[in-house]
C-alpha cells in the first residue's frame, strides 16, 4: 500500500505548504529509516520547508480525507480516496503458493488496521490474514511487531519456539526501515536466524527511473538487506534457492503492506 500512502502524504504537504514533494524526495526521505509513520513523515517534510506546522490531529485527518477518501471507520464502500486505487503488486494466488511451498506468511504493517484489511481481505481476498498493524506494535525499525508475528507464527504453524532449531524468517519490505527492522530483531534474538528481503518501490521500476532505482537499492544494501528483489513474486523462487521451502515443515515469513 506503499503508493497511496506517498500520494497522500505528498498532497498533505502541498495543502499545508503549496509545495508537492515528488516521489524522489519521499525516498530521500524514507532511505533515513527512521519516517515510516507517515504523518511524522509529512510533518517533518514540512519543516524542513520552514512552512508552520499544523497540529498533528490536524494533519492526520487532512491525510485521512486523502488516503481513504471518507470515514475510516464507515462503510468501505463509500471510500474514494488514494486507496480505492491502489496498484496491487501481488494477487490472493502468491500466498496460496506460499503455502504450498510450506512458509507461513503473515503482515507486519504500519498501516491503520481499516486500510490493511481493506487491502488485504477485500482487494487481496485473502481470509483473516495474520496482521499486526499501526497500534498493535511499535512503529518500524523498532522490532517487536516482527518479533511478535514470527512468535505466534511459529507457535500456530509450526509448532515451535523462536530459537536455533526454528525456521528461519524471511521480512520482505520496500524501505530503510523494513531493513533495520530486521537488523533490530537480530540484535534482541540472536539465537533466531532472520533474513532481510527488499525490493524497490514501483514507481521505481521503469525505465526512466532506473539510475534511481539503483541508488534506492544500494541504500537498501548499506541498510543490511541480505537480498534485493527485481519484484515481491521473485521471493518465492529466493527461498526455494536458499532451501527454505518445505511442504512438509513450514517457515515463517514477513510481509510488509
Amino acid at each position: 500500500m506503499g503508493g497511496s500512502y506517498r500520494k497522500a502524504l505528498a498532497e498533505t504537504v502541498h495543502h499545508y505548504s503549496g509545495w508537492r514533494p515528488d516521489p524522489h524526495c519521499i525516498d530521500a526521505l524514507k532511505s533515513e529509516g527512521v519516517w515510516n509513520n507517515d504523518w511524522d513523515a509529512s510533518l517533518e517534510l514540512l519543516k524542513r520547508q520552514k512552512a508552520p506546522l499544523p497540529k498533528r490531529e490536524h494533519l492526520r485527518n487532512v491525510f485521512s480525507d486523502f488516503y481513504f477518501g471518507g470515514d475510516p471507520q464507515g462503510a468501505t464502500d463509500q471510500w474514494q480516496g488514494y486507496i480505492c486505487t491502489e496498484p496491487l503488486l501481488v494477487n490472493g494466488n502468491f500466498f496460496n503458493r506460499l503455502t504450498a511451498a510450506g512458509i507461513a506468511w503473515g503482515f507486519v504493517s504500519g498501516a491503520e488496521p481499516a486500510s490493511a484489511r481493506y487491502v488485504l481481505e477485500q482487494r487481496l481476498g485473502l481470509k483473516n490474514p495474520p496482521l499486526l498493524a499501526m497500534g498493535d506494535a511499535p512503529d518500524k525499525p523498532n522490532p517487536q511487531g516482527l518479533i511478535q508475528l514470527a512468535t505466534e507464527l511459529m507457535a500456530s504453524k509450526c509448532d515451535c519456539p523462536l530459537g536455533r532449531e526454528a525456521p528461519a524468517i524471511a521480512y520482505l519490505g520496500d524501505t530503510v526501515a523494513d531493513v533495520l527492522t530486521v537488523i533490530n530483531a537480530r540484535q534482541q534474538r540472536t539465537d533466531q536466524r532472520w533474513l532481510s528481503l527488499a525490493v524497490a518501490p514501483p514507481h521505481l521500476h521503469t525505465r526512466q527511473n532506473q539510475p534511481a532505482r539503483h541508488c534506492y537499492e544500494d541504500q537498501l544494501r548499506l541498510a543490511g538487506a541480505d537480498h534485493i528483489l527485481d519484484n515481491t513474486d521473485g521471493c518465492l523462487d529466493l527461498m526455494r534457492n536458499l532451501g527454505l521451502t518445505s511442504p512438509y515443515r513450514p517457515g515463517p515469513s514477513g510481509q510488509k503492506r
